[in-house]
């Protein structure tokens, strides 16, 4: 299976209430912490270290930033580029993944920036796209609001052209360095990409020769009908939120399906969904270790994250108070949030005490949460891969580094054991190790 931790250069997790747990460490402004990460994951084996990333502080919530500021609700956002390059110069294989809007970023500057790090880090870089959706990020960059949801699809399309044609602009024999014939390079082996689109134009030729796995490996998360066919034609790993197998399996076969209407190998693209792991020598420590988790958890925590993700303050309502259509329909955003409260509530006009109990948004529950022994947490991991959920996971962290630390401590030597996972990284760079079947041995079930 493919792990994947789910990072955020912040003082918390996706979890806002994980800097409380007794032990998070504090030292998130540091080079220290996120090398920390770094070497755990590569000594767990990990494919893949990505950071998430919202280009604004939440301060929708009742119009203001002081609660996010106030109980650290992702208030801290540093560069995941920058955070990225700390990581790399303490590790050999870890894939190295950061998150770069297409809404707010110039094509070139961002295929410069994930075409360096690929270069540095020999070939173990991928780039997260995102559209961007929240009215906060929008203000942070001059706008008045965003471009409509499937426009900002018709842009990221222009957007991933240049990208990955600029990283395509030298031919892999393109560099001859000759001292003695003063020749550097081949000029006819570099080529200018001269775009022109609806949206974008840009010229090259692009500054950075070809990186050892050619290009950086492309992430992507859309799971809208728009976003589907983004992530069909573009992505090779795509990160989903699925409550249960049972839908996450629908969703697989239709994802793969697309794939392969595209025109592309589905073997090659890689589904992973979110997951917290709260794991422990026995299934009573971890379900105790849970529960303190948990109780970390404020309500004003997910109504700040809500608030931000559906651009609509839910300080204008009452906890009991149900949502009118109008004001259903003036949520934009991750519209799936809303589906999912209906959905799970039964209410065509839930509350906002709905929102809380069932968004799952700033809780461990906002996605499938895995806990118990070694053994409980990778019988979850192998129901899901069996059943043809997933091609591995996106792990979450309830604290950090905690969370990694018992993953790679208790659960990694399960998966390896059942033949489920990797003991080794299969080469230098991240497509190499990314490549169905890298580094797995042959599985046995007689082996549990």
């Amino acid at each position: 299976m493919i792990l994947v931790a789910f990072l955020q250069a912040q003082n918390c997790s996706n979890y806002p209430a994980s800097w409380r747990h007794p032990d998070a460490r504090g030292d998130f402004l540091s080079a220290a912490y996120y090398q920390h990460i770094a070497r755990t994951l590569e000594a767990g084996k990990f494919h893949l270290a990505f950071f998430d990333d919202r280009l604004a502080m939440p301060s929708s919530y009742g119009r203001s930033y002081e609660q996010a500021v106030r109980y650290g609700i992702r208030a801290v956002k540093l560069d995941a580029a920058t955070v990225l390059t700390t990581m790399g110069c303490v590790t050999e294989r870890l894939g190295l993944g950061a998150t770069y809007s297409t809404t707010y970023y110039e094509p070139f500057h961002v295929a410069r920036v994930f075409g360096t790090l690929d270069a540095l880090f020999g070939g173990r870089t991928a780039w997260n796209v995102v559209t961007s959706l929240n009215d906060s990020e929008a203000a942070n960059f001059g706008r008045a609001e965003h471009l409509a949801h499937d426009e900002r699809y018709d842009r990221a399309e222009e957007f991933m052209e240049i990208v990955t044609g600029h990283w395509d602009a030298w031919e892999p024999t393109a560099l001859v360095l000759d001292k003695a014939s003063a020749e550097f390079a081949r000029p006819e082996k570099v080529h200018r990409l001269d775009y022109s689109g609806k949206f974008l134009r840009s010229r090259g030729p692009f500054t950075i020769p070809r990186s050892p796995q050619g290009r950086p490996v492309i992430l992507q998360a859309g799971q809208s009908g728009r976003g589907r066919i983004f992530a069909a034609r573009w992505a090779e790993l795509i990160f989903v939120i699925e409550p249960v197998l049972q839908t996450a399996a629908r969703n697989y076969a239709a994802v793969k399906e697309a794939v392969a209407n595209a025109g592309r190998d589905p073997a090659q693209v890689h589904i992973t969904p979110a997951v917290y792991v709260v794991a422990a020598p026995t299934r009573t420590e971890a379900e105790e270790e849970m529960a303190r988790i948990e109780a970390l958890a404020r309500p004003e925590d997910v109504l700040e994250l809500l608030s931000e993700v559906l651009n609509f303050d839910f300080a204008r309502k009452r906890m009991d108070e149900p949502f009118t259509g109008e004001e259903l329909a003036e949520m934009t955003g991750l519209r799936a949030i809303i589906d999912r409260v209906v959905a799970q509530s039964g209410k065509p006009h839930p509350t906002v005490a709905d929102f809380i109990r069932f968004s799952g948004r700033g809780t461990p529950r906002e996605f499938p949460t895995f806990v118990g022994s070694p053994a409980d947490v990778a019988d979850q991991m192998e129901a899901w891969i069996e059943g043809k959920g997933c091609d591995g996971f996106v792990l979450a962290a309830t604290h950090v580094p905690g969370s990694y630390e018992s993953f790679v401590r208790y659960v990694t030597p399960e998966l390896q054991r059942r033949g489920l996972f990797r003991r080794d990284y299969a080469g230098p760079t991240l497509r190499e190790n990314l490549a169905p079947a890298a580094g797995v041995g042959a599985r046995t079930r007689s082996g549990r």
